[in-house]
């Protein structure tokens, strides 16, 4: 199994800046701890080694914190540090510069989402995909792009957000793991958006699955989740 994991942990919180403020937004204290340390123990206790962060803004609070032993939950730990904001594609792509392995989870640094790492790789491998998203249905169809599959799962289309309030939709969850070959099989830009310079316009030449998990979920990114993620995850690590 994959043991490797990139976490996008250079966001700059600007949602979040009326409650959170002067810290990388997976610093933003949630039930006591930091986002990060849930992400931690997460990786952790599905068997992944090493993780690599992928850091711009304020990193070193980050650094910092990981150098104290218990925080880090045994994992291996290193940097990927932007000099200036590349973009969730350019992130990732620089990451993978350090990925010595053929594949690698990518985690948003500011979703808790708690699937089964093993059984994602798994489902990737069955199909034979490059690229395998752990989808989630939900309702909040505003503020989320939807996700169109195949019965297979075969990923069909990535869609804009809806004006539409209440809808229910499959959404990204925010992990999905990926082929190293496709940094060398398709040119980006230094700094681009992975989910609309890269998945939304490289959809034809990818072989892109998606699995809808039913699990805890959980999006820090507004205020409102902010404050459901201090109940949602204040049990989670034992």
């Amino acid at each position: 199994m994959t043991d490797v994991a990139i976490v996008l942990a250079g966001g700059l919180g600007t949602r979040l800046q009326s409650v959170v403020k002067d810290v990388p937004k997976p610093m933003a204290e949630v039930a006591g701890r930091p986002f990060l340390n849930y992400l931690m123990y997460f990786l952790s206790t599905n068997n992944i080694k090493k993780v690599i962060l992928a850091v711009g803004y304020k990193y070193e609070i980050i650094k910092e914190y990981l150098e104290i032993p218990e925080n880090r939950y045994g994992l291996e730990i290193s940097y990927s540090i932007e000099t200036e904001m590349l973009g969730t594609g350019g992130a990732i792509f620089k990451a993978y510069e350090q990925v010595e392995g053929d594949s690698s989870f990518i985690l948003n640094g500011d979703t808790f989402f708690d699937i089964s790492l093993s059984d994602l790789e798994a489902f990737a491998r069955s199909n034979s995909a490059d690229l395998a998203f752990a989808l989630l249905e939900t309702e909040h169809s505003s503020r989320y792009g939807s996700v169109g599959c195949a019965p297979n799962g075969k990923i069909l289309s990535f869609k804009e957000k809806s004006a539409i309030e209440n809808q229910k939709m499959i959404i990204n969850g925010g992990i999905y793991y990926m082929n190293k070959s496709l940094i060398s099989a398709i040119t980006m830009p230094a700094k681009f958006s992975m989910e609309q310079d890269f998945f939304e316009k490289n959809l034809h030449r990818l072989k892109a699955y998606g699995k809808v998990y039913q699990a805890l979920f959980i999006d820090i990114g507004i205020p409102s989740d902010y404050y459901l993620s201090q109940k949602l995850l204040k049990n989670i690590i034992v």
